[in-house]
């Protein structure tokens, strides 16, 4: 997990909503981006890792994400949440970039398929502990086609609505509930009894990595001198 935010501070009633925030940043107070990114890390980081296996690359995405928020804050209507706004960012870089190398179809087409995948059985230590649990989700996940990888990680990793995932994915909501039946029937049989909690300790974003992400994006943002749009 990403370490604390700074708040609630003493004498405070609230840490302030996302809204609240990005106003402040729109105004000048450049520095409140960092609380953006603690208490977003994690969502980004899976929707990102959703389309991209690649670790490192995943990291790039990510930094591309949170400058394109940044810079483009005046377009955050508020329409939808700053979570799902930033997640929507964060995939679409993502698309882009597998689109350029030309692996993958966009995802508005809507293949009657899933890639088949071919795991080991399970051994008694995975069953027997959370985070083993959560890395047959991992592999299992990672061996869907990249349409129903994407849904299914939003929806059921990230735990995001419905509404949500259409959002994100620019989607209808019936897609979304297509796409996600298929996922799961892929994945019943080694996700059986570890689809609740284990899934949500899947694709954890570490503090180092959060810290690392902080660091590097602030700097950027603080070095060029420009503000918020």
């Amino acid at each position: 997990m990403c370490p604390v935010e700074p708040w609630p501070r003493p004498g405070a009633e609230r840490a302030p909503p996302d809204e609240e925030i990005v106003a402040r940043v729109r105004a000048g107070e450049r520095a409140l981006f960092e609380v953006l990114m603690r208490r977003h890390n994690g969502r980004l980081y899976r929707s990102v890792r959703s389309v991209i296996a690649d670790e490192a690359e995943v990291e790039d995405v990510m930094q591309q994400a949170y400058l394109q928020a940044y810079t483009g804050l005046g377009a955050f209507a508020g329409r939808a949440s700053f979570s799902t706004w930033l997640a929507r960012i964060g995939v679409n870089e993502a698309l882009g970039r597998l689109r350029r190398r030309r692996r993958l179809k966009p995802l508005d087409e809507d293949p009657d398929r899933a890639e088949a995948w071919m795991g080991a059985a399970p051994t008694p230590e995975d069953t027997a502990a959370t985070r083993e649990a959560a890395r047959l989700v991992e592999r299992a996940i990672d061996r869907l086609a990249a349409i129903h990888r994407t849904v299914i990680m939003l929806r059921d990793v990230e735990q995001l609505s419905t509404a949500e995932v259409a959002a994100v994915l620019e989607v209808s909501e019936d897609a979304v509930k297509v796409r996600l039946h298929r996922a799961r029937q892929a994945l019943r049989e080694i996700l059986a009894a570890e689809a609740g909690e284990a899934a949500r300790e899947a694709f954890p974003f570490p503090a180092p990595r959060c810290d690392r992400m902080v660091g590097v994006v602030m700097a950027r943002i603080m070095s060029e001198g420009g503000g918020a749009a």
